[in-house]
């Protein structure tokens, strides 16, 4: 039987801690954002939530779901930061105010946009304590 030579054997150890070294560092230096870029989904000032559900009536008894788009809009600083902190109660107004909205929603019948916005607008002014939030609505969908 041929014995594996010393040097392949002194190399392994070092190959596999440069590899899980890597390893370690990669996430790290993949969610690290490079100087200068802005962020995804409407630049710096933008606060992009998570796609918002309420349950409607669908076809024939059943039911559907409606899903929408939302962000804010937000060029003061300080009322960024504070809507950064607030995401969860903004979200939970949110959802509850479609949830409202959807359930008085008949079947077949199109969500009203602009009544939507409205009623999400006053809820960002509320829980955030006064205005300069825009609200921004994405895609409005019932499936």
């Amino acid at each position: 039987m041929e014995q594996p030579s010393r040097l392949r054997l002194t190399a392994l150890p070092a190959l596999l801690a440069a590899g899980l070294a890597a390893l370690a560092a990669g996430p790290a230096m993949a969610s690290a954002p490079a100087k200068g870029d802005k962020k995804k989904g409407g630049g710096l000032t933008f606060l992009q939530f998570p796609t918002l559900t309420a349950t409607v009536a669908g076809e024939r008894g059943r039911r559907a779901v409606m899903t929408v788009e939302v962000g804010l809009d937000i060029p003061d600083e300080k009322l960024r930061a504070h809507a950064g902190l607030s995401e969860p109660r903004l979200r939970a107004a949110f959802s509850q105010s479609l949830r409202v909205y959807g359930a008085g929603l008949g079947p077949s019948a199109l969500p009203n946009a602009d009544y939507i916005g409205r009623q999400l607008q006053r809820d960002a002014d509320r829980v955030l304590g006064k205005g300069g939030a825009t609200l921004l609505l994405g895609t409005i969908l019932v499936n």
